[in-house]
């Protein structure tokens, strides 16, 4: 690359789905930055002012409408858009396709204020959170242009995934074509790639790798362009990054944040502007913090974007409420974080010293309503139809069911997020009440087993005690009848966690877990309770997903089938 300098710049922005208008100024004003830094080309996400995943609107004559008049509006020369070229990601309406659709997945070139061609997304992933297939059209082409004299090739996230790591984990479809070597052939001398990737726990890691040995076979440079932000369910971490012909990374821009990541391709970067830190690479503290950020990124968008006040919670004095209130916190802001301890006469003591000292802690609004008066409302009216019968789960459920009611309606009065405060490891098994603790519009903690639970809040605990060391250290407990423990009714977490990790992410049946050592008896008493609790996934609330395995939309189990363990 001799020369002028080639000077790119990867824009990391977060475009929320269907804020066109909103997303369109962004593009203005982060192209018009990238220019006075000295760039001649600047890069955008996929799906650039559409944003990413729009789902079944895509199937909305005014979603496609309204984008359309937005891109024709940005597509006018302007002075933001004269001497440089905008690579973004978009939509292309065609002929024929899929009935009421027909839309490629494509990139744009905006160049001096004129859409001079596009590059279409040529693999199509349709597994876990992914359902491209239902909404676009495989690609005719994958496209170069050229820019400052060099040939630049374009793709769109997952069609660089099919060129190298065809042995990683989780395993991807093997499609039919490469696009990077459809691209390598037609003359490109650089690769960039527009994308949406959603976080999960170490992906970070694993994209890098397949770039970078994907540079190396190719000995070509590859840019790659990251959302950040959150939509729903799903987190987008960043991590752009542009990684030279011979594998050496040139740049990194900051994770879950957004960045213009301005890079010099024909030159070293200098000393002082090395890649900002991966945090996975850094030992499990960095993989907590990284799931920190995520947890707190996701609940920051989901509850801005709908427009609550704040959020509102359960807090017990255990451990799952203390995380999620302290995750809350660090995202909204302590003032807008209510917590509300509804004590009964199964509480303890330090339950209830426990929650008022972490809300002092956490510097959040804190209410005390007492539920014995209403539970026993509620069994008086009961008491007829439950005569001659011993009290069993039913009352411990009403006792949740009652709690939900509460803070429901402190989320309806106040207009303001109720969260769940369930893990994994009860959401896997089950040990959750419908319309009780499950009530609620979002779960930070529902893709954490318990085990990882306590490790969060210890990370949380390692500069000062903000979850009280009690909260950490006594056996967990629901509560719900007299000297009551989750070991009763529960393996042991850590056994718990061992055996649905194996069968959840590593999908082992039984066989294969009673030979990793797992007691065969206590093997069929798991899997068969997270089979007959998937009824309450299906109604439980969305859980941000942090691996590749969430329960959510990438978990597609039926209700009714003959399966069982026992």
């Amino acid at each position: 690359m001799s020369g002028e300098a080639k000077r790119i710049a990867l824009a990391q922005v977060e475009l929320p789905v269907g804020a066109f208008e909103a997303n369109a100024r962004k593009v203005r004003e982060v192209t018009a930055r990238a220019r006075a830094a000295g760039a001649t080309l600047v890069i955008f996400p996929e799906l650039g002012i559409a944003g990413y995943p729009p789902k079944d609107l895509l199937y909305s004559h005014d979603f496609l409408a309204r984008y359309a008049r937005a891109m024709d509006e940005l597509c006018k020369p302007d002075a933001w858009n004269q001497g440089i070229c905008v690579l973004m990601g978009g939509l292309e309406r065609h002929k024929g396709g899929k009935p009421g659709c027909g839309l490629f997945n494509a990139a744009l070139l905006i160049e001096n204020g004129v859409a001079q061609r596009s590059s279409q997304k040529r693999l199509l992933p349709n597994y876990d959170v992914f359902d491209e297939t239902r909404y676009f059209d495989e690609g005719e082409r994958s496209s170069c242009f050229t820019w400052q004299g060099l040939r630049v090739g374009v793709t769109l996230c997952e069609d660089i995934w099919n060129s190298g790591m065809r042995d990683e984990a989780p395993p991807r479809p093997a499609y039919g074509l490469d696009p990077v070597e459809e691209l390598v052939h037609g003359g490109a001398e650089l690769i960039v790639n527009l994308s949406a990737s959603p976080f999960a726990a170490g992906k970070a890691r694993r994209r890098e790798a397949l770039v970078r040995e994907l540079a190396s076979a190719r000995a070509l440079p590859v840019a790659y362009v990251n959302s950040v932000g959150a939509n729903d369910r799903l987190v987008f971490d960043g991590n752009s990054f542009v990684m030279g012909a011979g594998g050496a990374l040139l740049a990194r821009a900051v994770q879950f944040e957004e960045q213009l990541l301005v890079v010099d391709l024909d030159q070293a970067p200098k000393r002082g502007e090395e890649p900002a830190p991966l945090l996975c690479e850094s030992g499990r503290g960095g993989e907590l913090e990284e799931v920190l950020r995520a947890l707190s990124l996701g609940l920051a968008s989901y509850s801005n974007k709908s427009g609550f006040n704040g959020v509102v919670l359960g807090l017990s004095g255990g451990i799952d409420s203390a995380v999620v209130a302290a995750l809350a916190a660090r995202a909204l802001g302590p003032e807008r974080v209510l917590g509300v301890a509804m004590p009964s006469r199964f509480t303890a003591q330090m339950s209830n010293d426990d929650a008022a000292a972490l809300a002092s802690n956490l510097g959040i609004e804190y209410r005390v309503i007492p539920i014995e008066p209403i539970c026993g409302a509620f069994l008086d009216a009961l008491a007829p139809s439950f005569a001659g019968l011993a009290p069993d789960v039913t009352e411990e459920n009403l006792q949740a069911r009652v709690r939900g009611t509460l803070l429901m309606a402190l989320a309806n009065k106040h207009r303001k997020l109720l969260l769940t405060t369930g893990n994994k490891s009860e959401v896997a098994v089950g040990y959750c009440t419908l319309y009780g603790d499950m009530s609620g519009g979002l779960s930070l903690l529902g893709d954490l087993y318990k085990t990882e639970v306590f490790e969060l809040a210890r990370h949380l605990n390692q500069s000062g005690e903000i979850i009280p060391e009690r909260t950490i250290a006594r056996p967990p407990t629901a509560e719900l009848r007299e000297g009551q423990r989750d070991d009763q009714s529960l393996p042991p977490y850590e056994q718990l966690d061992a055996i649905l990790r194996g069968h959840i992410e590593g999908r082992m049946g039984l066989a294969e877990l009673v030979a990793a050592g797992h007691p065969e008896k206590v093997v069929r008493r798991v899997l068969s309770l997270h089979l007959s609790s998937e009824f309450k996934r299906w109604q439980a609330a969305p859980i941000l997903r942090l691996s590749e395995r969430a329960f959510g939309e990438g978990w597609r189990y039926p209700l009714s089938h003959a399966l069982r363990y026992t």
